[in-house]
């Protein structure tokens, strides 16, 4: 009789079973995990390390546009300037048209003690102040005509020149024929720097003045308000759009040919490039309909058409979550195919669909190209009291002043770019708050 020995060199299946012997195919797929997690860690490391430089390089950029150098002096309001024939009772044009600049320019050369006569030196302290004191003293003077005749204090913007230099923008090591400053304004900084009179403050002027060619004036005020209307609008009209078609077509649509086509096309128009819309936008709301060009309306519109297809799509993904037992046990109790979708599947989806409208307006308010076409890059001074008045928007503001050749204007666009960054973080992060305050785990 043969027997089998209990110390069998080989297992059933074949696989050698002694003592220290293990897999060596083992040690491989350990390595190989190990280089997978390794690349995986790169390529966030790669990503941390471009979004870092990005944001190094705008901040280091554009924070100094939240502060503004001024000068602050006793400005004589002289009679001779402004109103020398005494005309201001029967022509009050008279004060609208003075020569406000030359005002400005006598009081800050007084206080350089730059003689009158010298007339490189009332040039050069010309150079020092923002061409739109001439709006800040008239408007002064028109509101309170008794200044005229009185010295007070008045506190205006320096120029473009002088703010790039006093915040060390400028190298003044170089020659002075390679630099927009001279040696003589550069003492008068130093001179007006030492006195108090001229210092940083912060830059309101940043947030509520309109498009300037003179940096130290331009603001993102009319672009804050065209951005507002423009997303208010696409609030008012793809909100409710984006969710009805979404219910229909996930809740009540039968399946079939015509419902697919339309699903196709939704996903599709979800990638179209935002340029198309543009297009899409001057034929029909410009050229067909006659709505005017760089209209917060129109740009609202062709933004409503951008962004429909991520809210339904949001939408639909949102519905879909809700289980299907909560349908079926409505049903059950006797409630309508309507109320069990917006009695029961509609306020527990409610969460997804916020999220997925926020990011579909923050994706919006950082587009540019459609609102190129529709002519929104227009110069607008005035804040657009209606969404039918001229305006502009944040993204194009910050295009517009990124093709400006002066100095200053590299700064402005920075800090747009910071604001407008802000406003997008912001919104993503009230996209989050919200599902995690409204989300139900099921």
């Amino acid at each position: 009789m043969s027997q089998v020995s209990p110390m069998s060199s080989t297992s059933p299946i074949g696989i050698s079973a002694r003592p220290g012997r293990r897999d060596i195919g083992l040690g491989r797929r350990y390595a190989a995990e190990r280089r997978f997690r390794f690349y995986g860690m790169t390529a966030i490391g790669f990503g941390l390390l471009f979004l870092f430089l990005l944001l190094f390089s705008v901040v280091s950029k554009g924070y100094t546009a939240f502060q503004q150098s001024m000068i602050t002096i006793p400005v004589a309001f002289s009679e001779q300037v402004i109103d020398k024939d005494n005309e201001r009772a029967a022509n009050p044009q008279k004060l609208v048209s003075a020569n406000y600049p030359v005002v400005a320019r006598n009081a800050l050369a007084k206080v350089l003690g730059v003689d009158e006569k010298d007339r490189a030196g009332l040039k050069a302290v010309n150079g020092l102040i923002s061409d739109s004191v001439r709006t800040q003293l008239r408007d002064l003077v028109v509101a309170d005509p008794s200044i005229i005749g009185t010295t007070r204090d008045v506190t205006f913007l320096a120029s473009g020149d002088l703010d790039s230099a006093f915040k060390g923008q400028i190298n003044l090591d170089v020659p002075e024929k390679d630099r927009k400053i001279s040696d003589r304004q550069v003492g008068w900084m130093n001179q007006l720097a030492e006195s108090g009179a001229l210092s940083k403050h912060f830059n309101t002027g940043l947030f509520v003045n309109g498009a300037s060619s003179r940096p130290e004036a331009a603001g993102v005020g009319v672009a804050l308000v065209g951005s507002l209307y423009m997303m208010l609008i696409v609030l008012a009209l793809s909100l409710p759009i984006g969710v009805a078609a979404s219910i229909y077509l996930e809740e009540f649509a039968p399946e079939n040919r015509v419902t697919d086509l339309i699903e196709v096309n939704i996903n599709n128009l979800a990638a179209v490039p935002s340029i198309v819309y543009g297009l899409l936008g001057l034929a029909v709301f410009v050229n067909f309909a006659g709505f005017p060009r760089s209209a917060a309306l129109v740009g609202g519109l062709v933004l409503t058409l951008m962004t429909l297809p991520t809210i339904i799509i949001a939408t639909r993904a949102a519905l879909k979550a809700v289980p299907p037992s909560i349908r079926a046990a409505a049903l059950g109790l006797g409630a309508s195919k309507m109320q069990t979708v917006f009695h029961h599947v509609l306020p527990l989806a409610m969460p997804g669909i916020l999220t997925g409208t926020i990011i579909g307006l923050a994706h919006a308010l950082g587009e540019t190209a459609p609102l190129l076409l529709i002519g929104m890059v227009a110069f607008v001074a005035d804040v657009p009291a209606t969404p039918l008045d001229p305006a502009t928007a944040l993204p194009v503001q910050i295009y517009m002043w990124a093709n400006e050749a002066e100095r200053a204007f590299v700064e402005r666009t920075s800090g747009a770019i910071i604001v407008l960054l802000l406003f997008l973080i912001l919104m993503n992060v009230g996209a989050i708050l919200l599902r995690r305050r409204f989300e139900r785990r099921w």
